[in-house]
């Protein structure tokens, strides 16, 4: 599939967002909006933030991470894919959040307060709301709140029900279709046509998505070089034939990857995956 230019994409491309968020000045009336309240100075804002630990553990690139005065964190994503795992992966960039944050030895009343935001253009929930705010209570009296300051928060551009600010309406119309109703996406939009005319930041786009498929592509081929892997080390009952079938690659692209593993036993499946001519 062609990759768009940079020209072509809204706000609400990871892209886009982050490049026009990045700026205090935008970033904070739309947490502000979204929040239904204050916040006193934004004292970082970092795009494209990528965490790993030292671990062996999926890594994440934040759309946007926002740091306030009082120590509050935000991570707030731009999601246009209706993905069952929406719910698991807000706990998980939640979780990450708190790795990253906690130090060794430190009290855990030192956690900071965690919001992870997923700005969605469709509804994950199919209510029509325009905000769906979610904090863990217990289940025998809901009028409990679990007090662990970890709070998921998804906005729904389609949405049409809900008690929202003309602020947050207003942003939530321009994300959705681009339409300037106020000053707030006037200067949305501003922003956002200023990028799309930089000349500079259209090739750094390009160049970007075009790394990134590589780099989804090569994970993928990683992850069946991994599976024949465990089935050659394992001697599998299942046959090569059945195997391939299975992994949905020709025979003789499986056989070729099993050779590989026979006479490199020293490389890993990255280099395995890299020889192979997967067509």
């Amino acid at each position: 599939m062609a990759i768009k230019p940079l020209s072509e994409q809204t706000l609400m491309n990871n892209y886009v967002f982050s490049m026009v968020m990045r700026e205090p000045r935008r970033i904070k009336p739309l947490l502000e909006y979204t929040l239904g309240r204050k916040i006193k100075k934004i004292r970082m804002v970092e795009p494209e933030k990528t965490m790993r630990e030292k671990f062996e553990s999926k890594g994440i690139r934040l759309d946007l991470y926002v740091e306030d005065e009082d120590g509050i964190v935000y991570d707030v994503e731009v999601q246009t894919t209706a993905q069952k795992n929406l719910p698991r992966r807000m706990r998980y960039y939640q979780g990450m959040l708190d790795i990253a944050f906690f130090p060794a030895g430190a009290d855990y009343n030192q956690m900071r307060k965690s919001y992870v935001i997923f700005i969605c253009n469709f509804d994950p929930y199919c209510e029509e709301r325009y905000i769906y705010t979610f904090q863990n209570r217990c289940d025998q009296n809901n009028e409990i709140l679990f007090g662990d300051d970890a709070i998921k928060v998804v906005v729904n551009t389609k949405g049409s029900k809900g008690d929202i600010s003309p602020e947050l309406k207003e942003a939530i119309i321009y994300l959705d279709r681009e339409e300037v109703t106020g000053s707030y996406s006037q200067e949305l939009d501003d922003a956002v046509n200023e990028l799309k005319s930089n000349e500079e930041r259209g090739q750094e786009y390009m160049m970007l998505m075009t790394y990134g498929a590589e780099e989804r592509a090569a994970g993928k081929y990683m992850g069946k070089v991994e599976q024949i892997r465990g089935w050659y080390d394992d001697k599998d009952d299942l046959s090569a034939a059945r195997m391939a079938k299975v992994l949905r690659i020709p025979l003789s692209v499986f056989e070729g990857v099993v050779n590989l593993i026979k006479e490199h036993p020293d490389w890993d499946d990255e280099m395995v995956a890299d020889k192979v001519n997967w067509r």
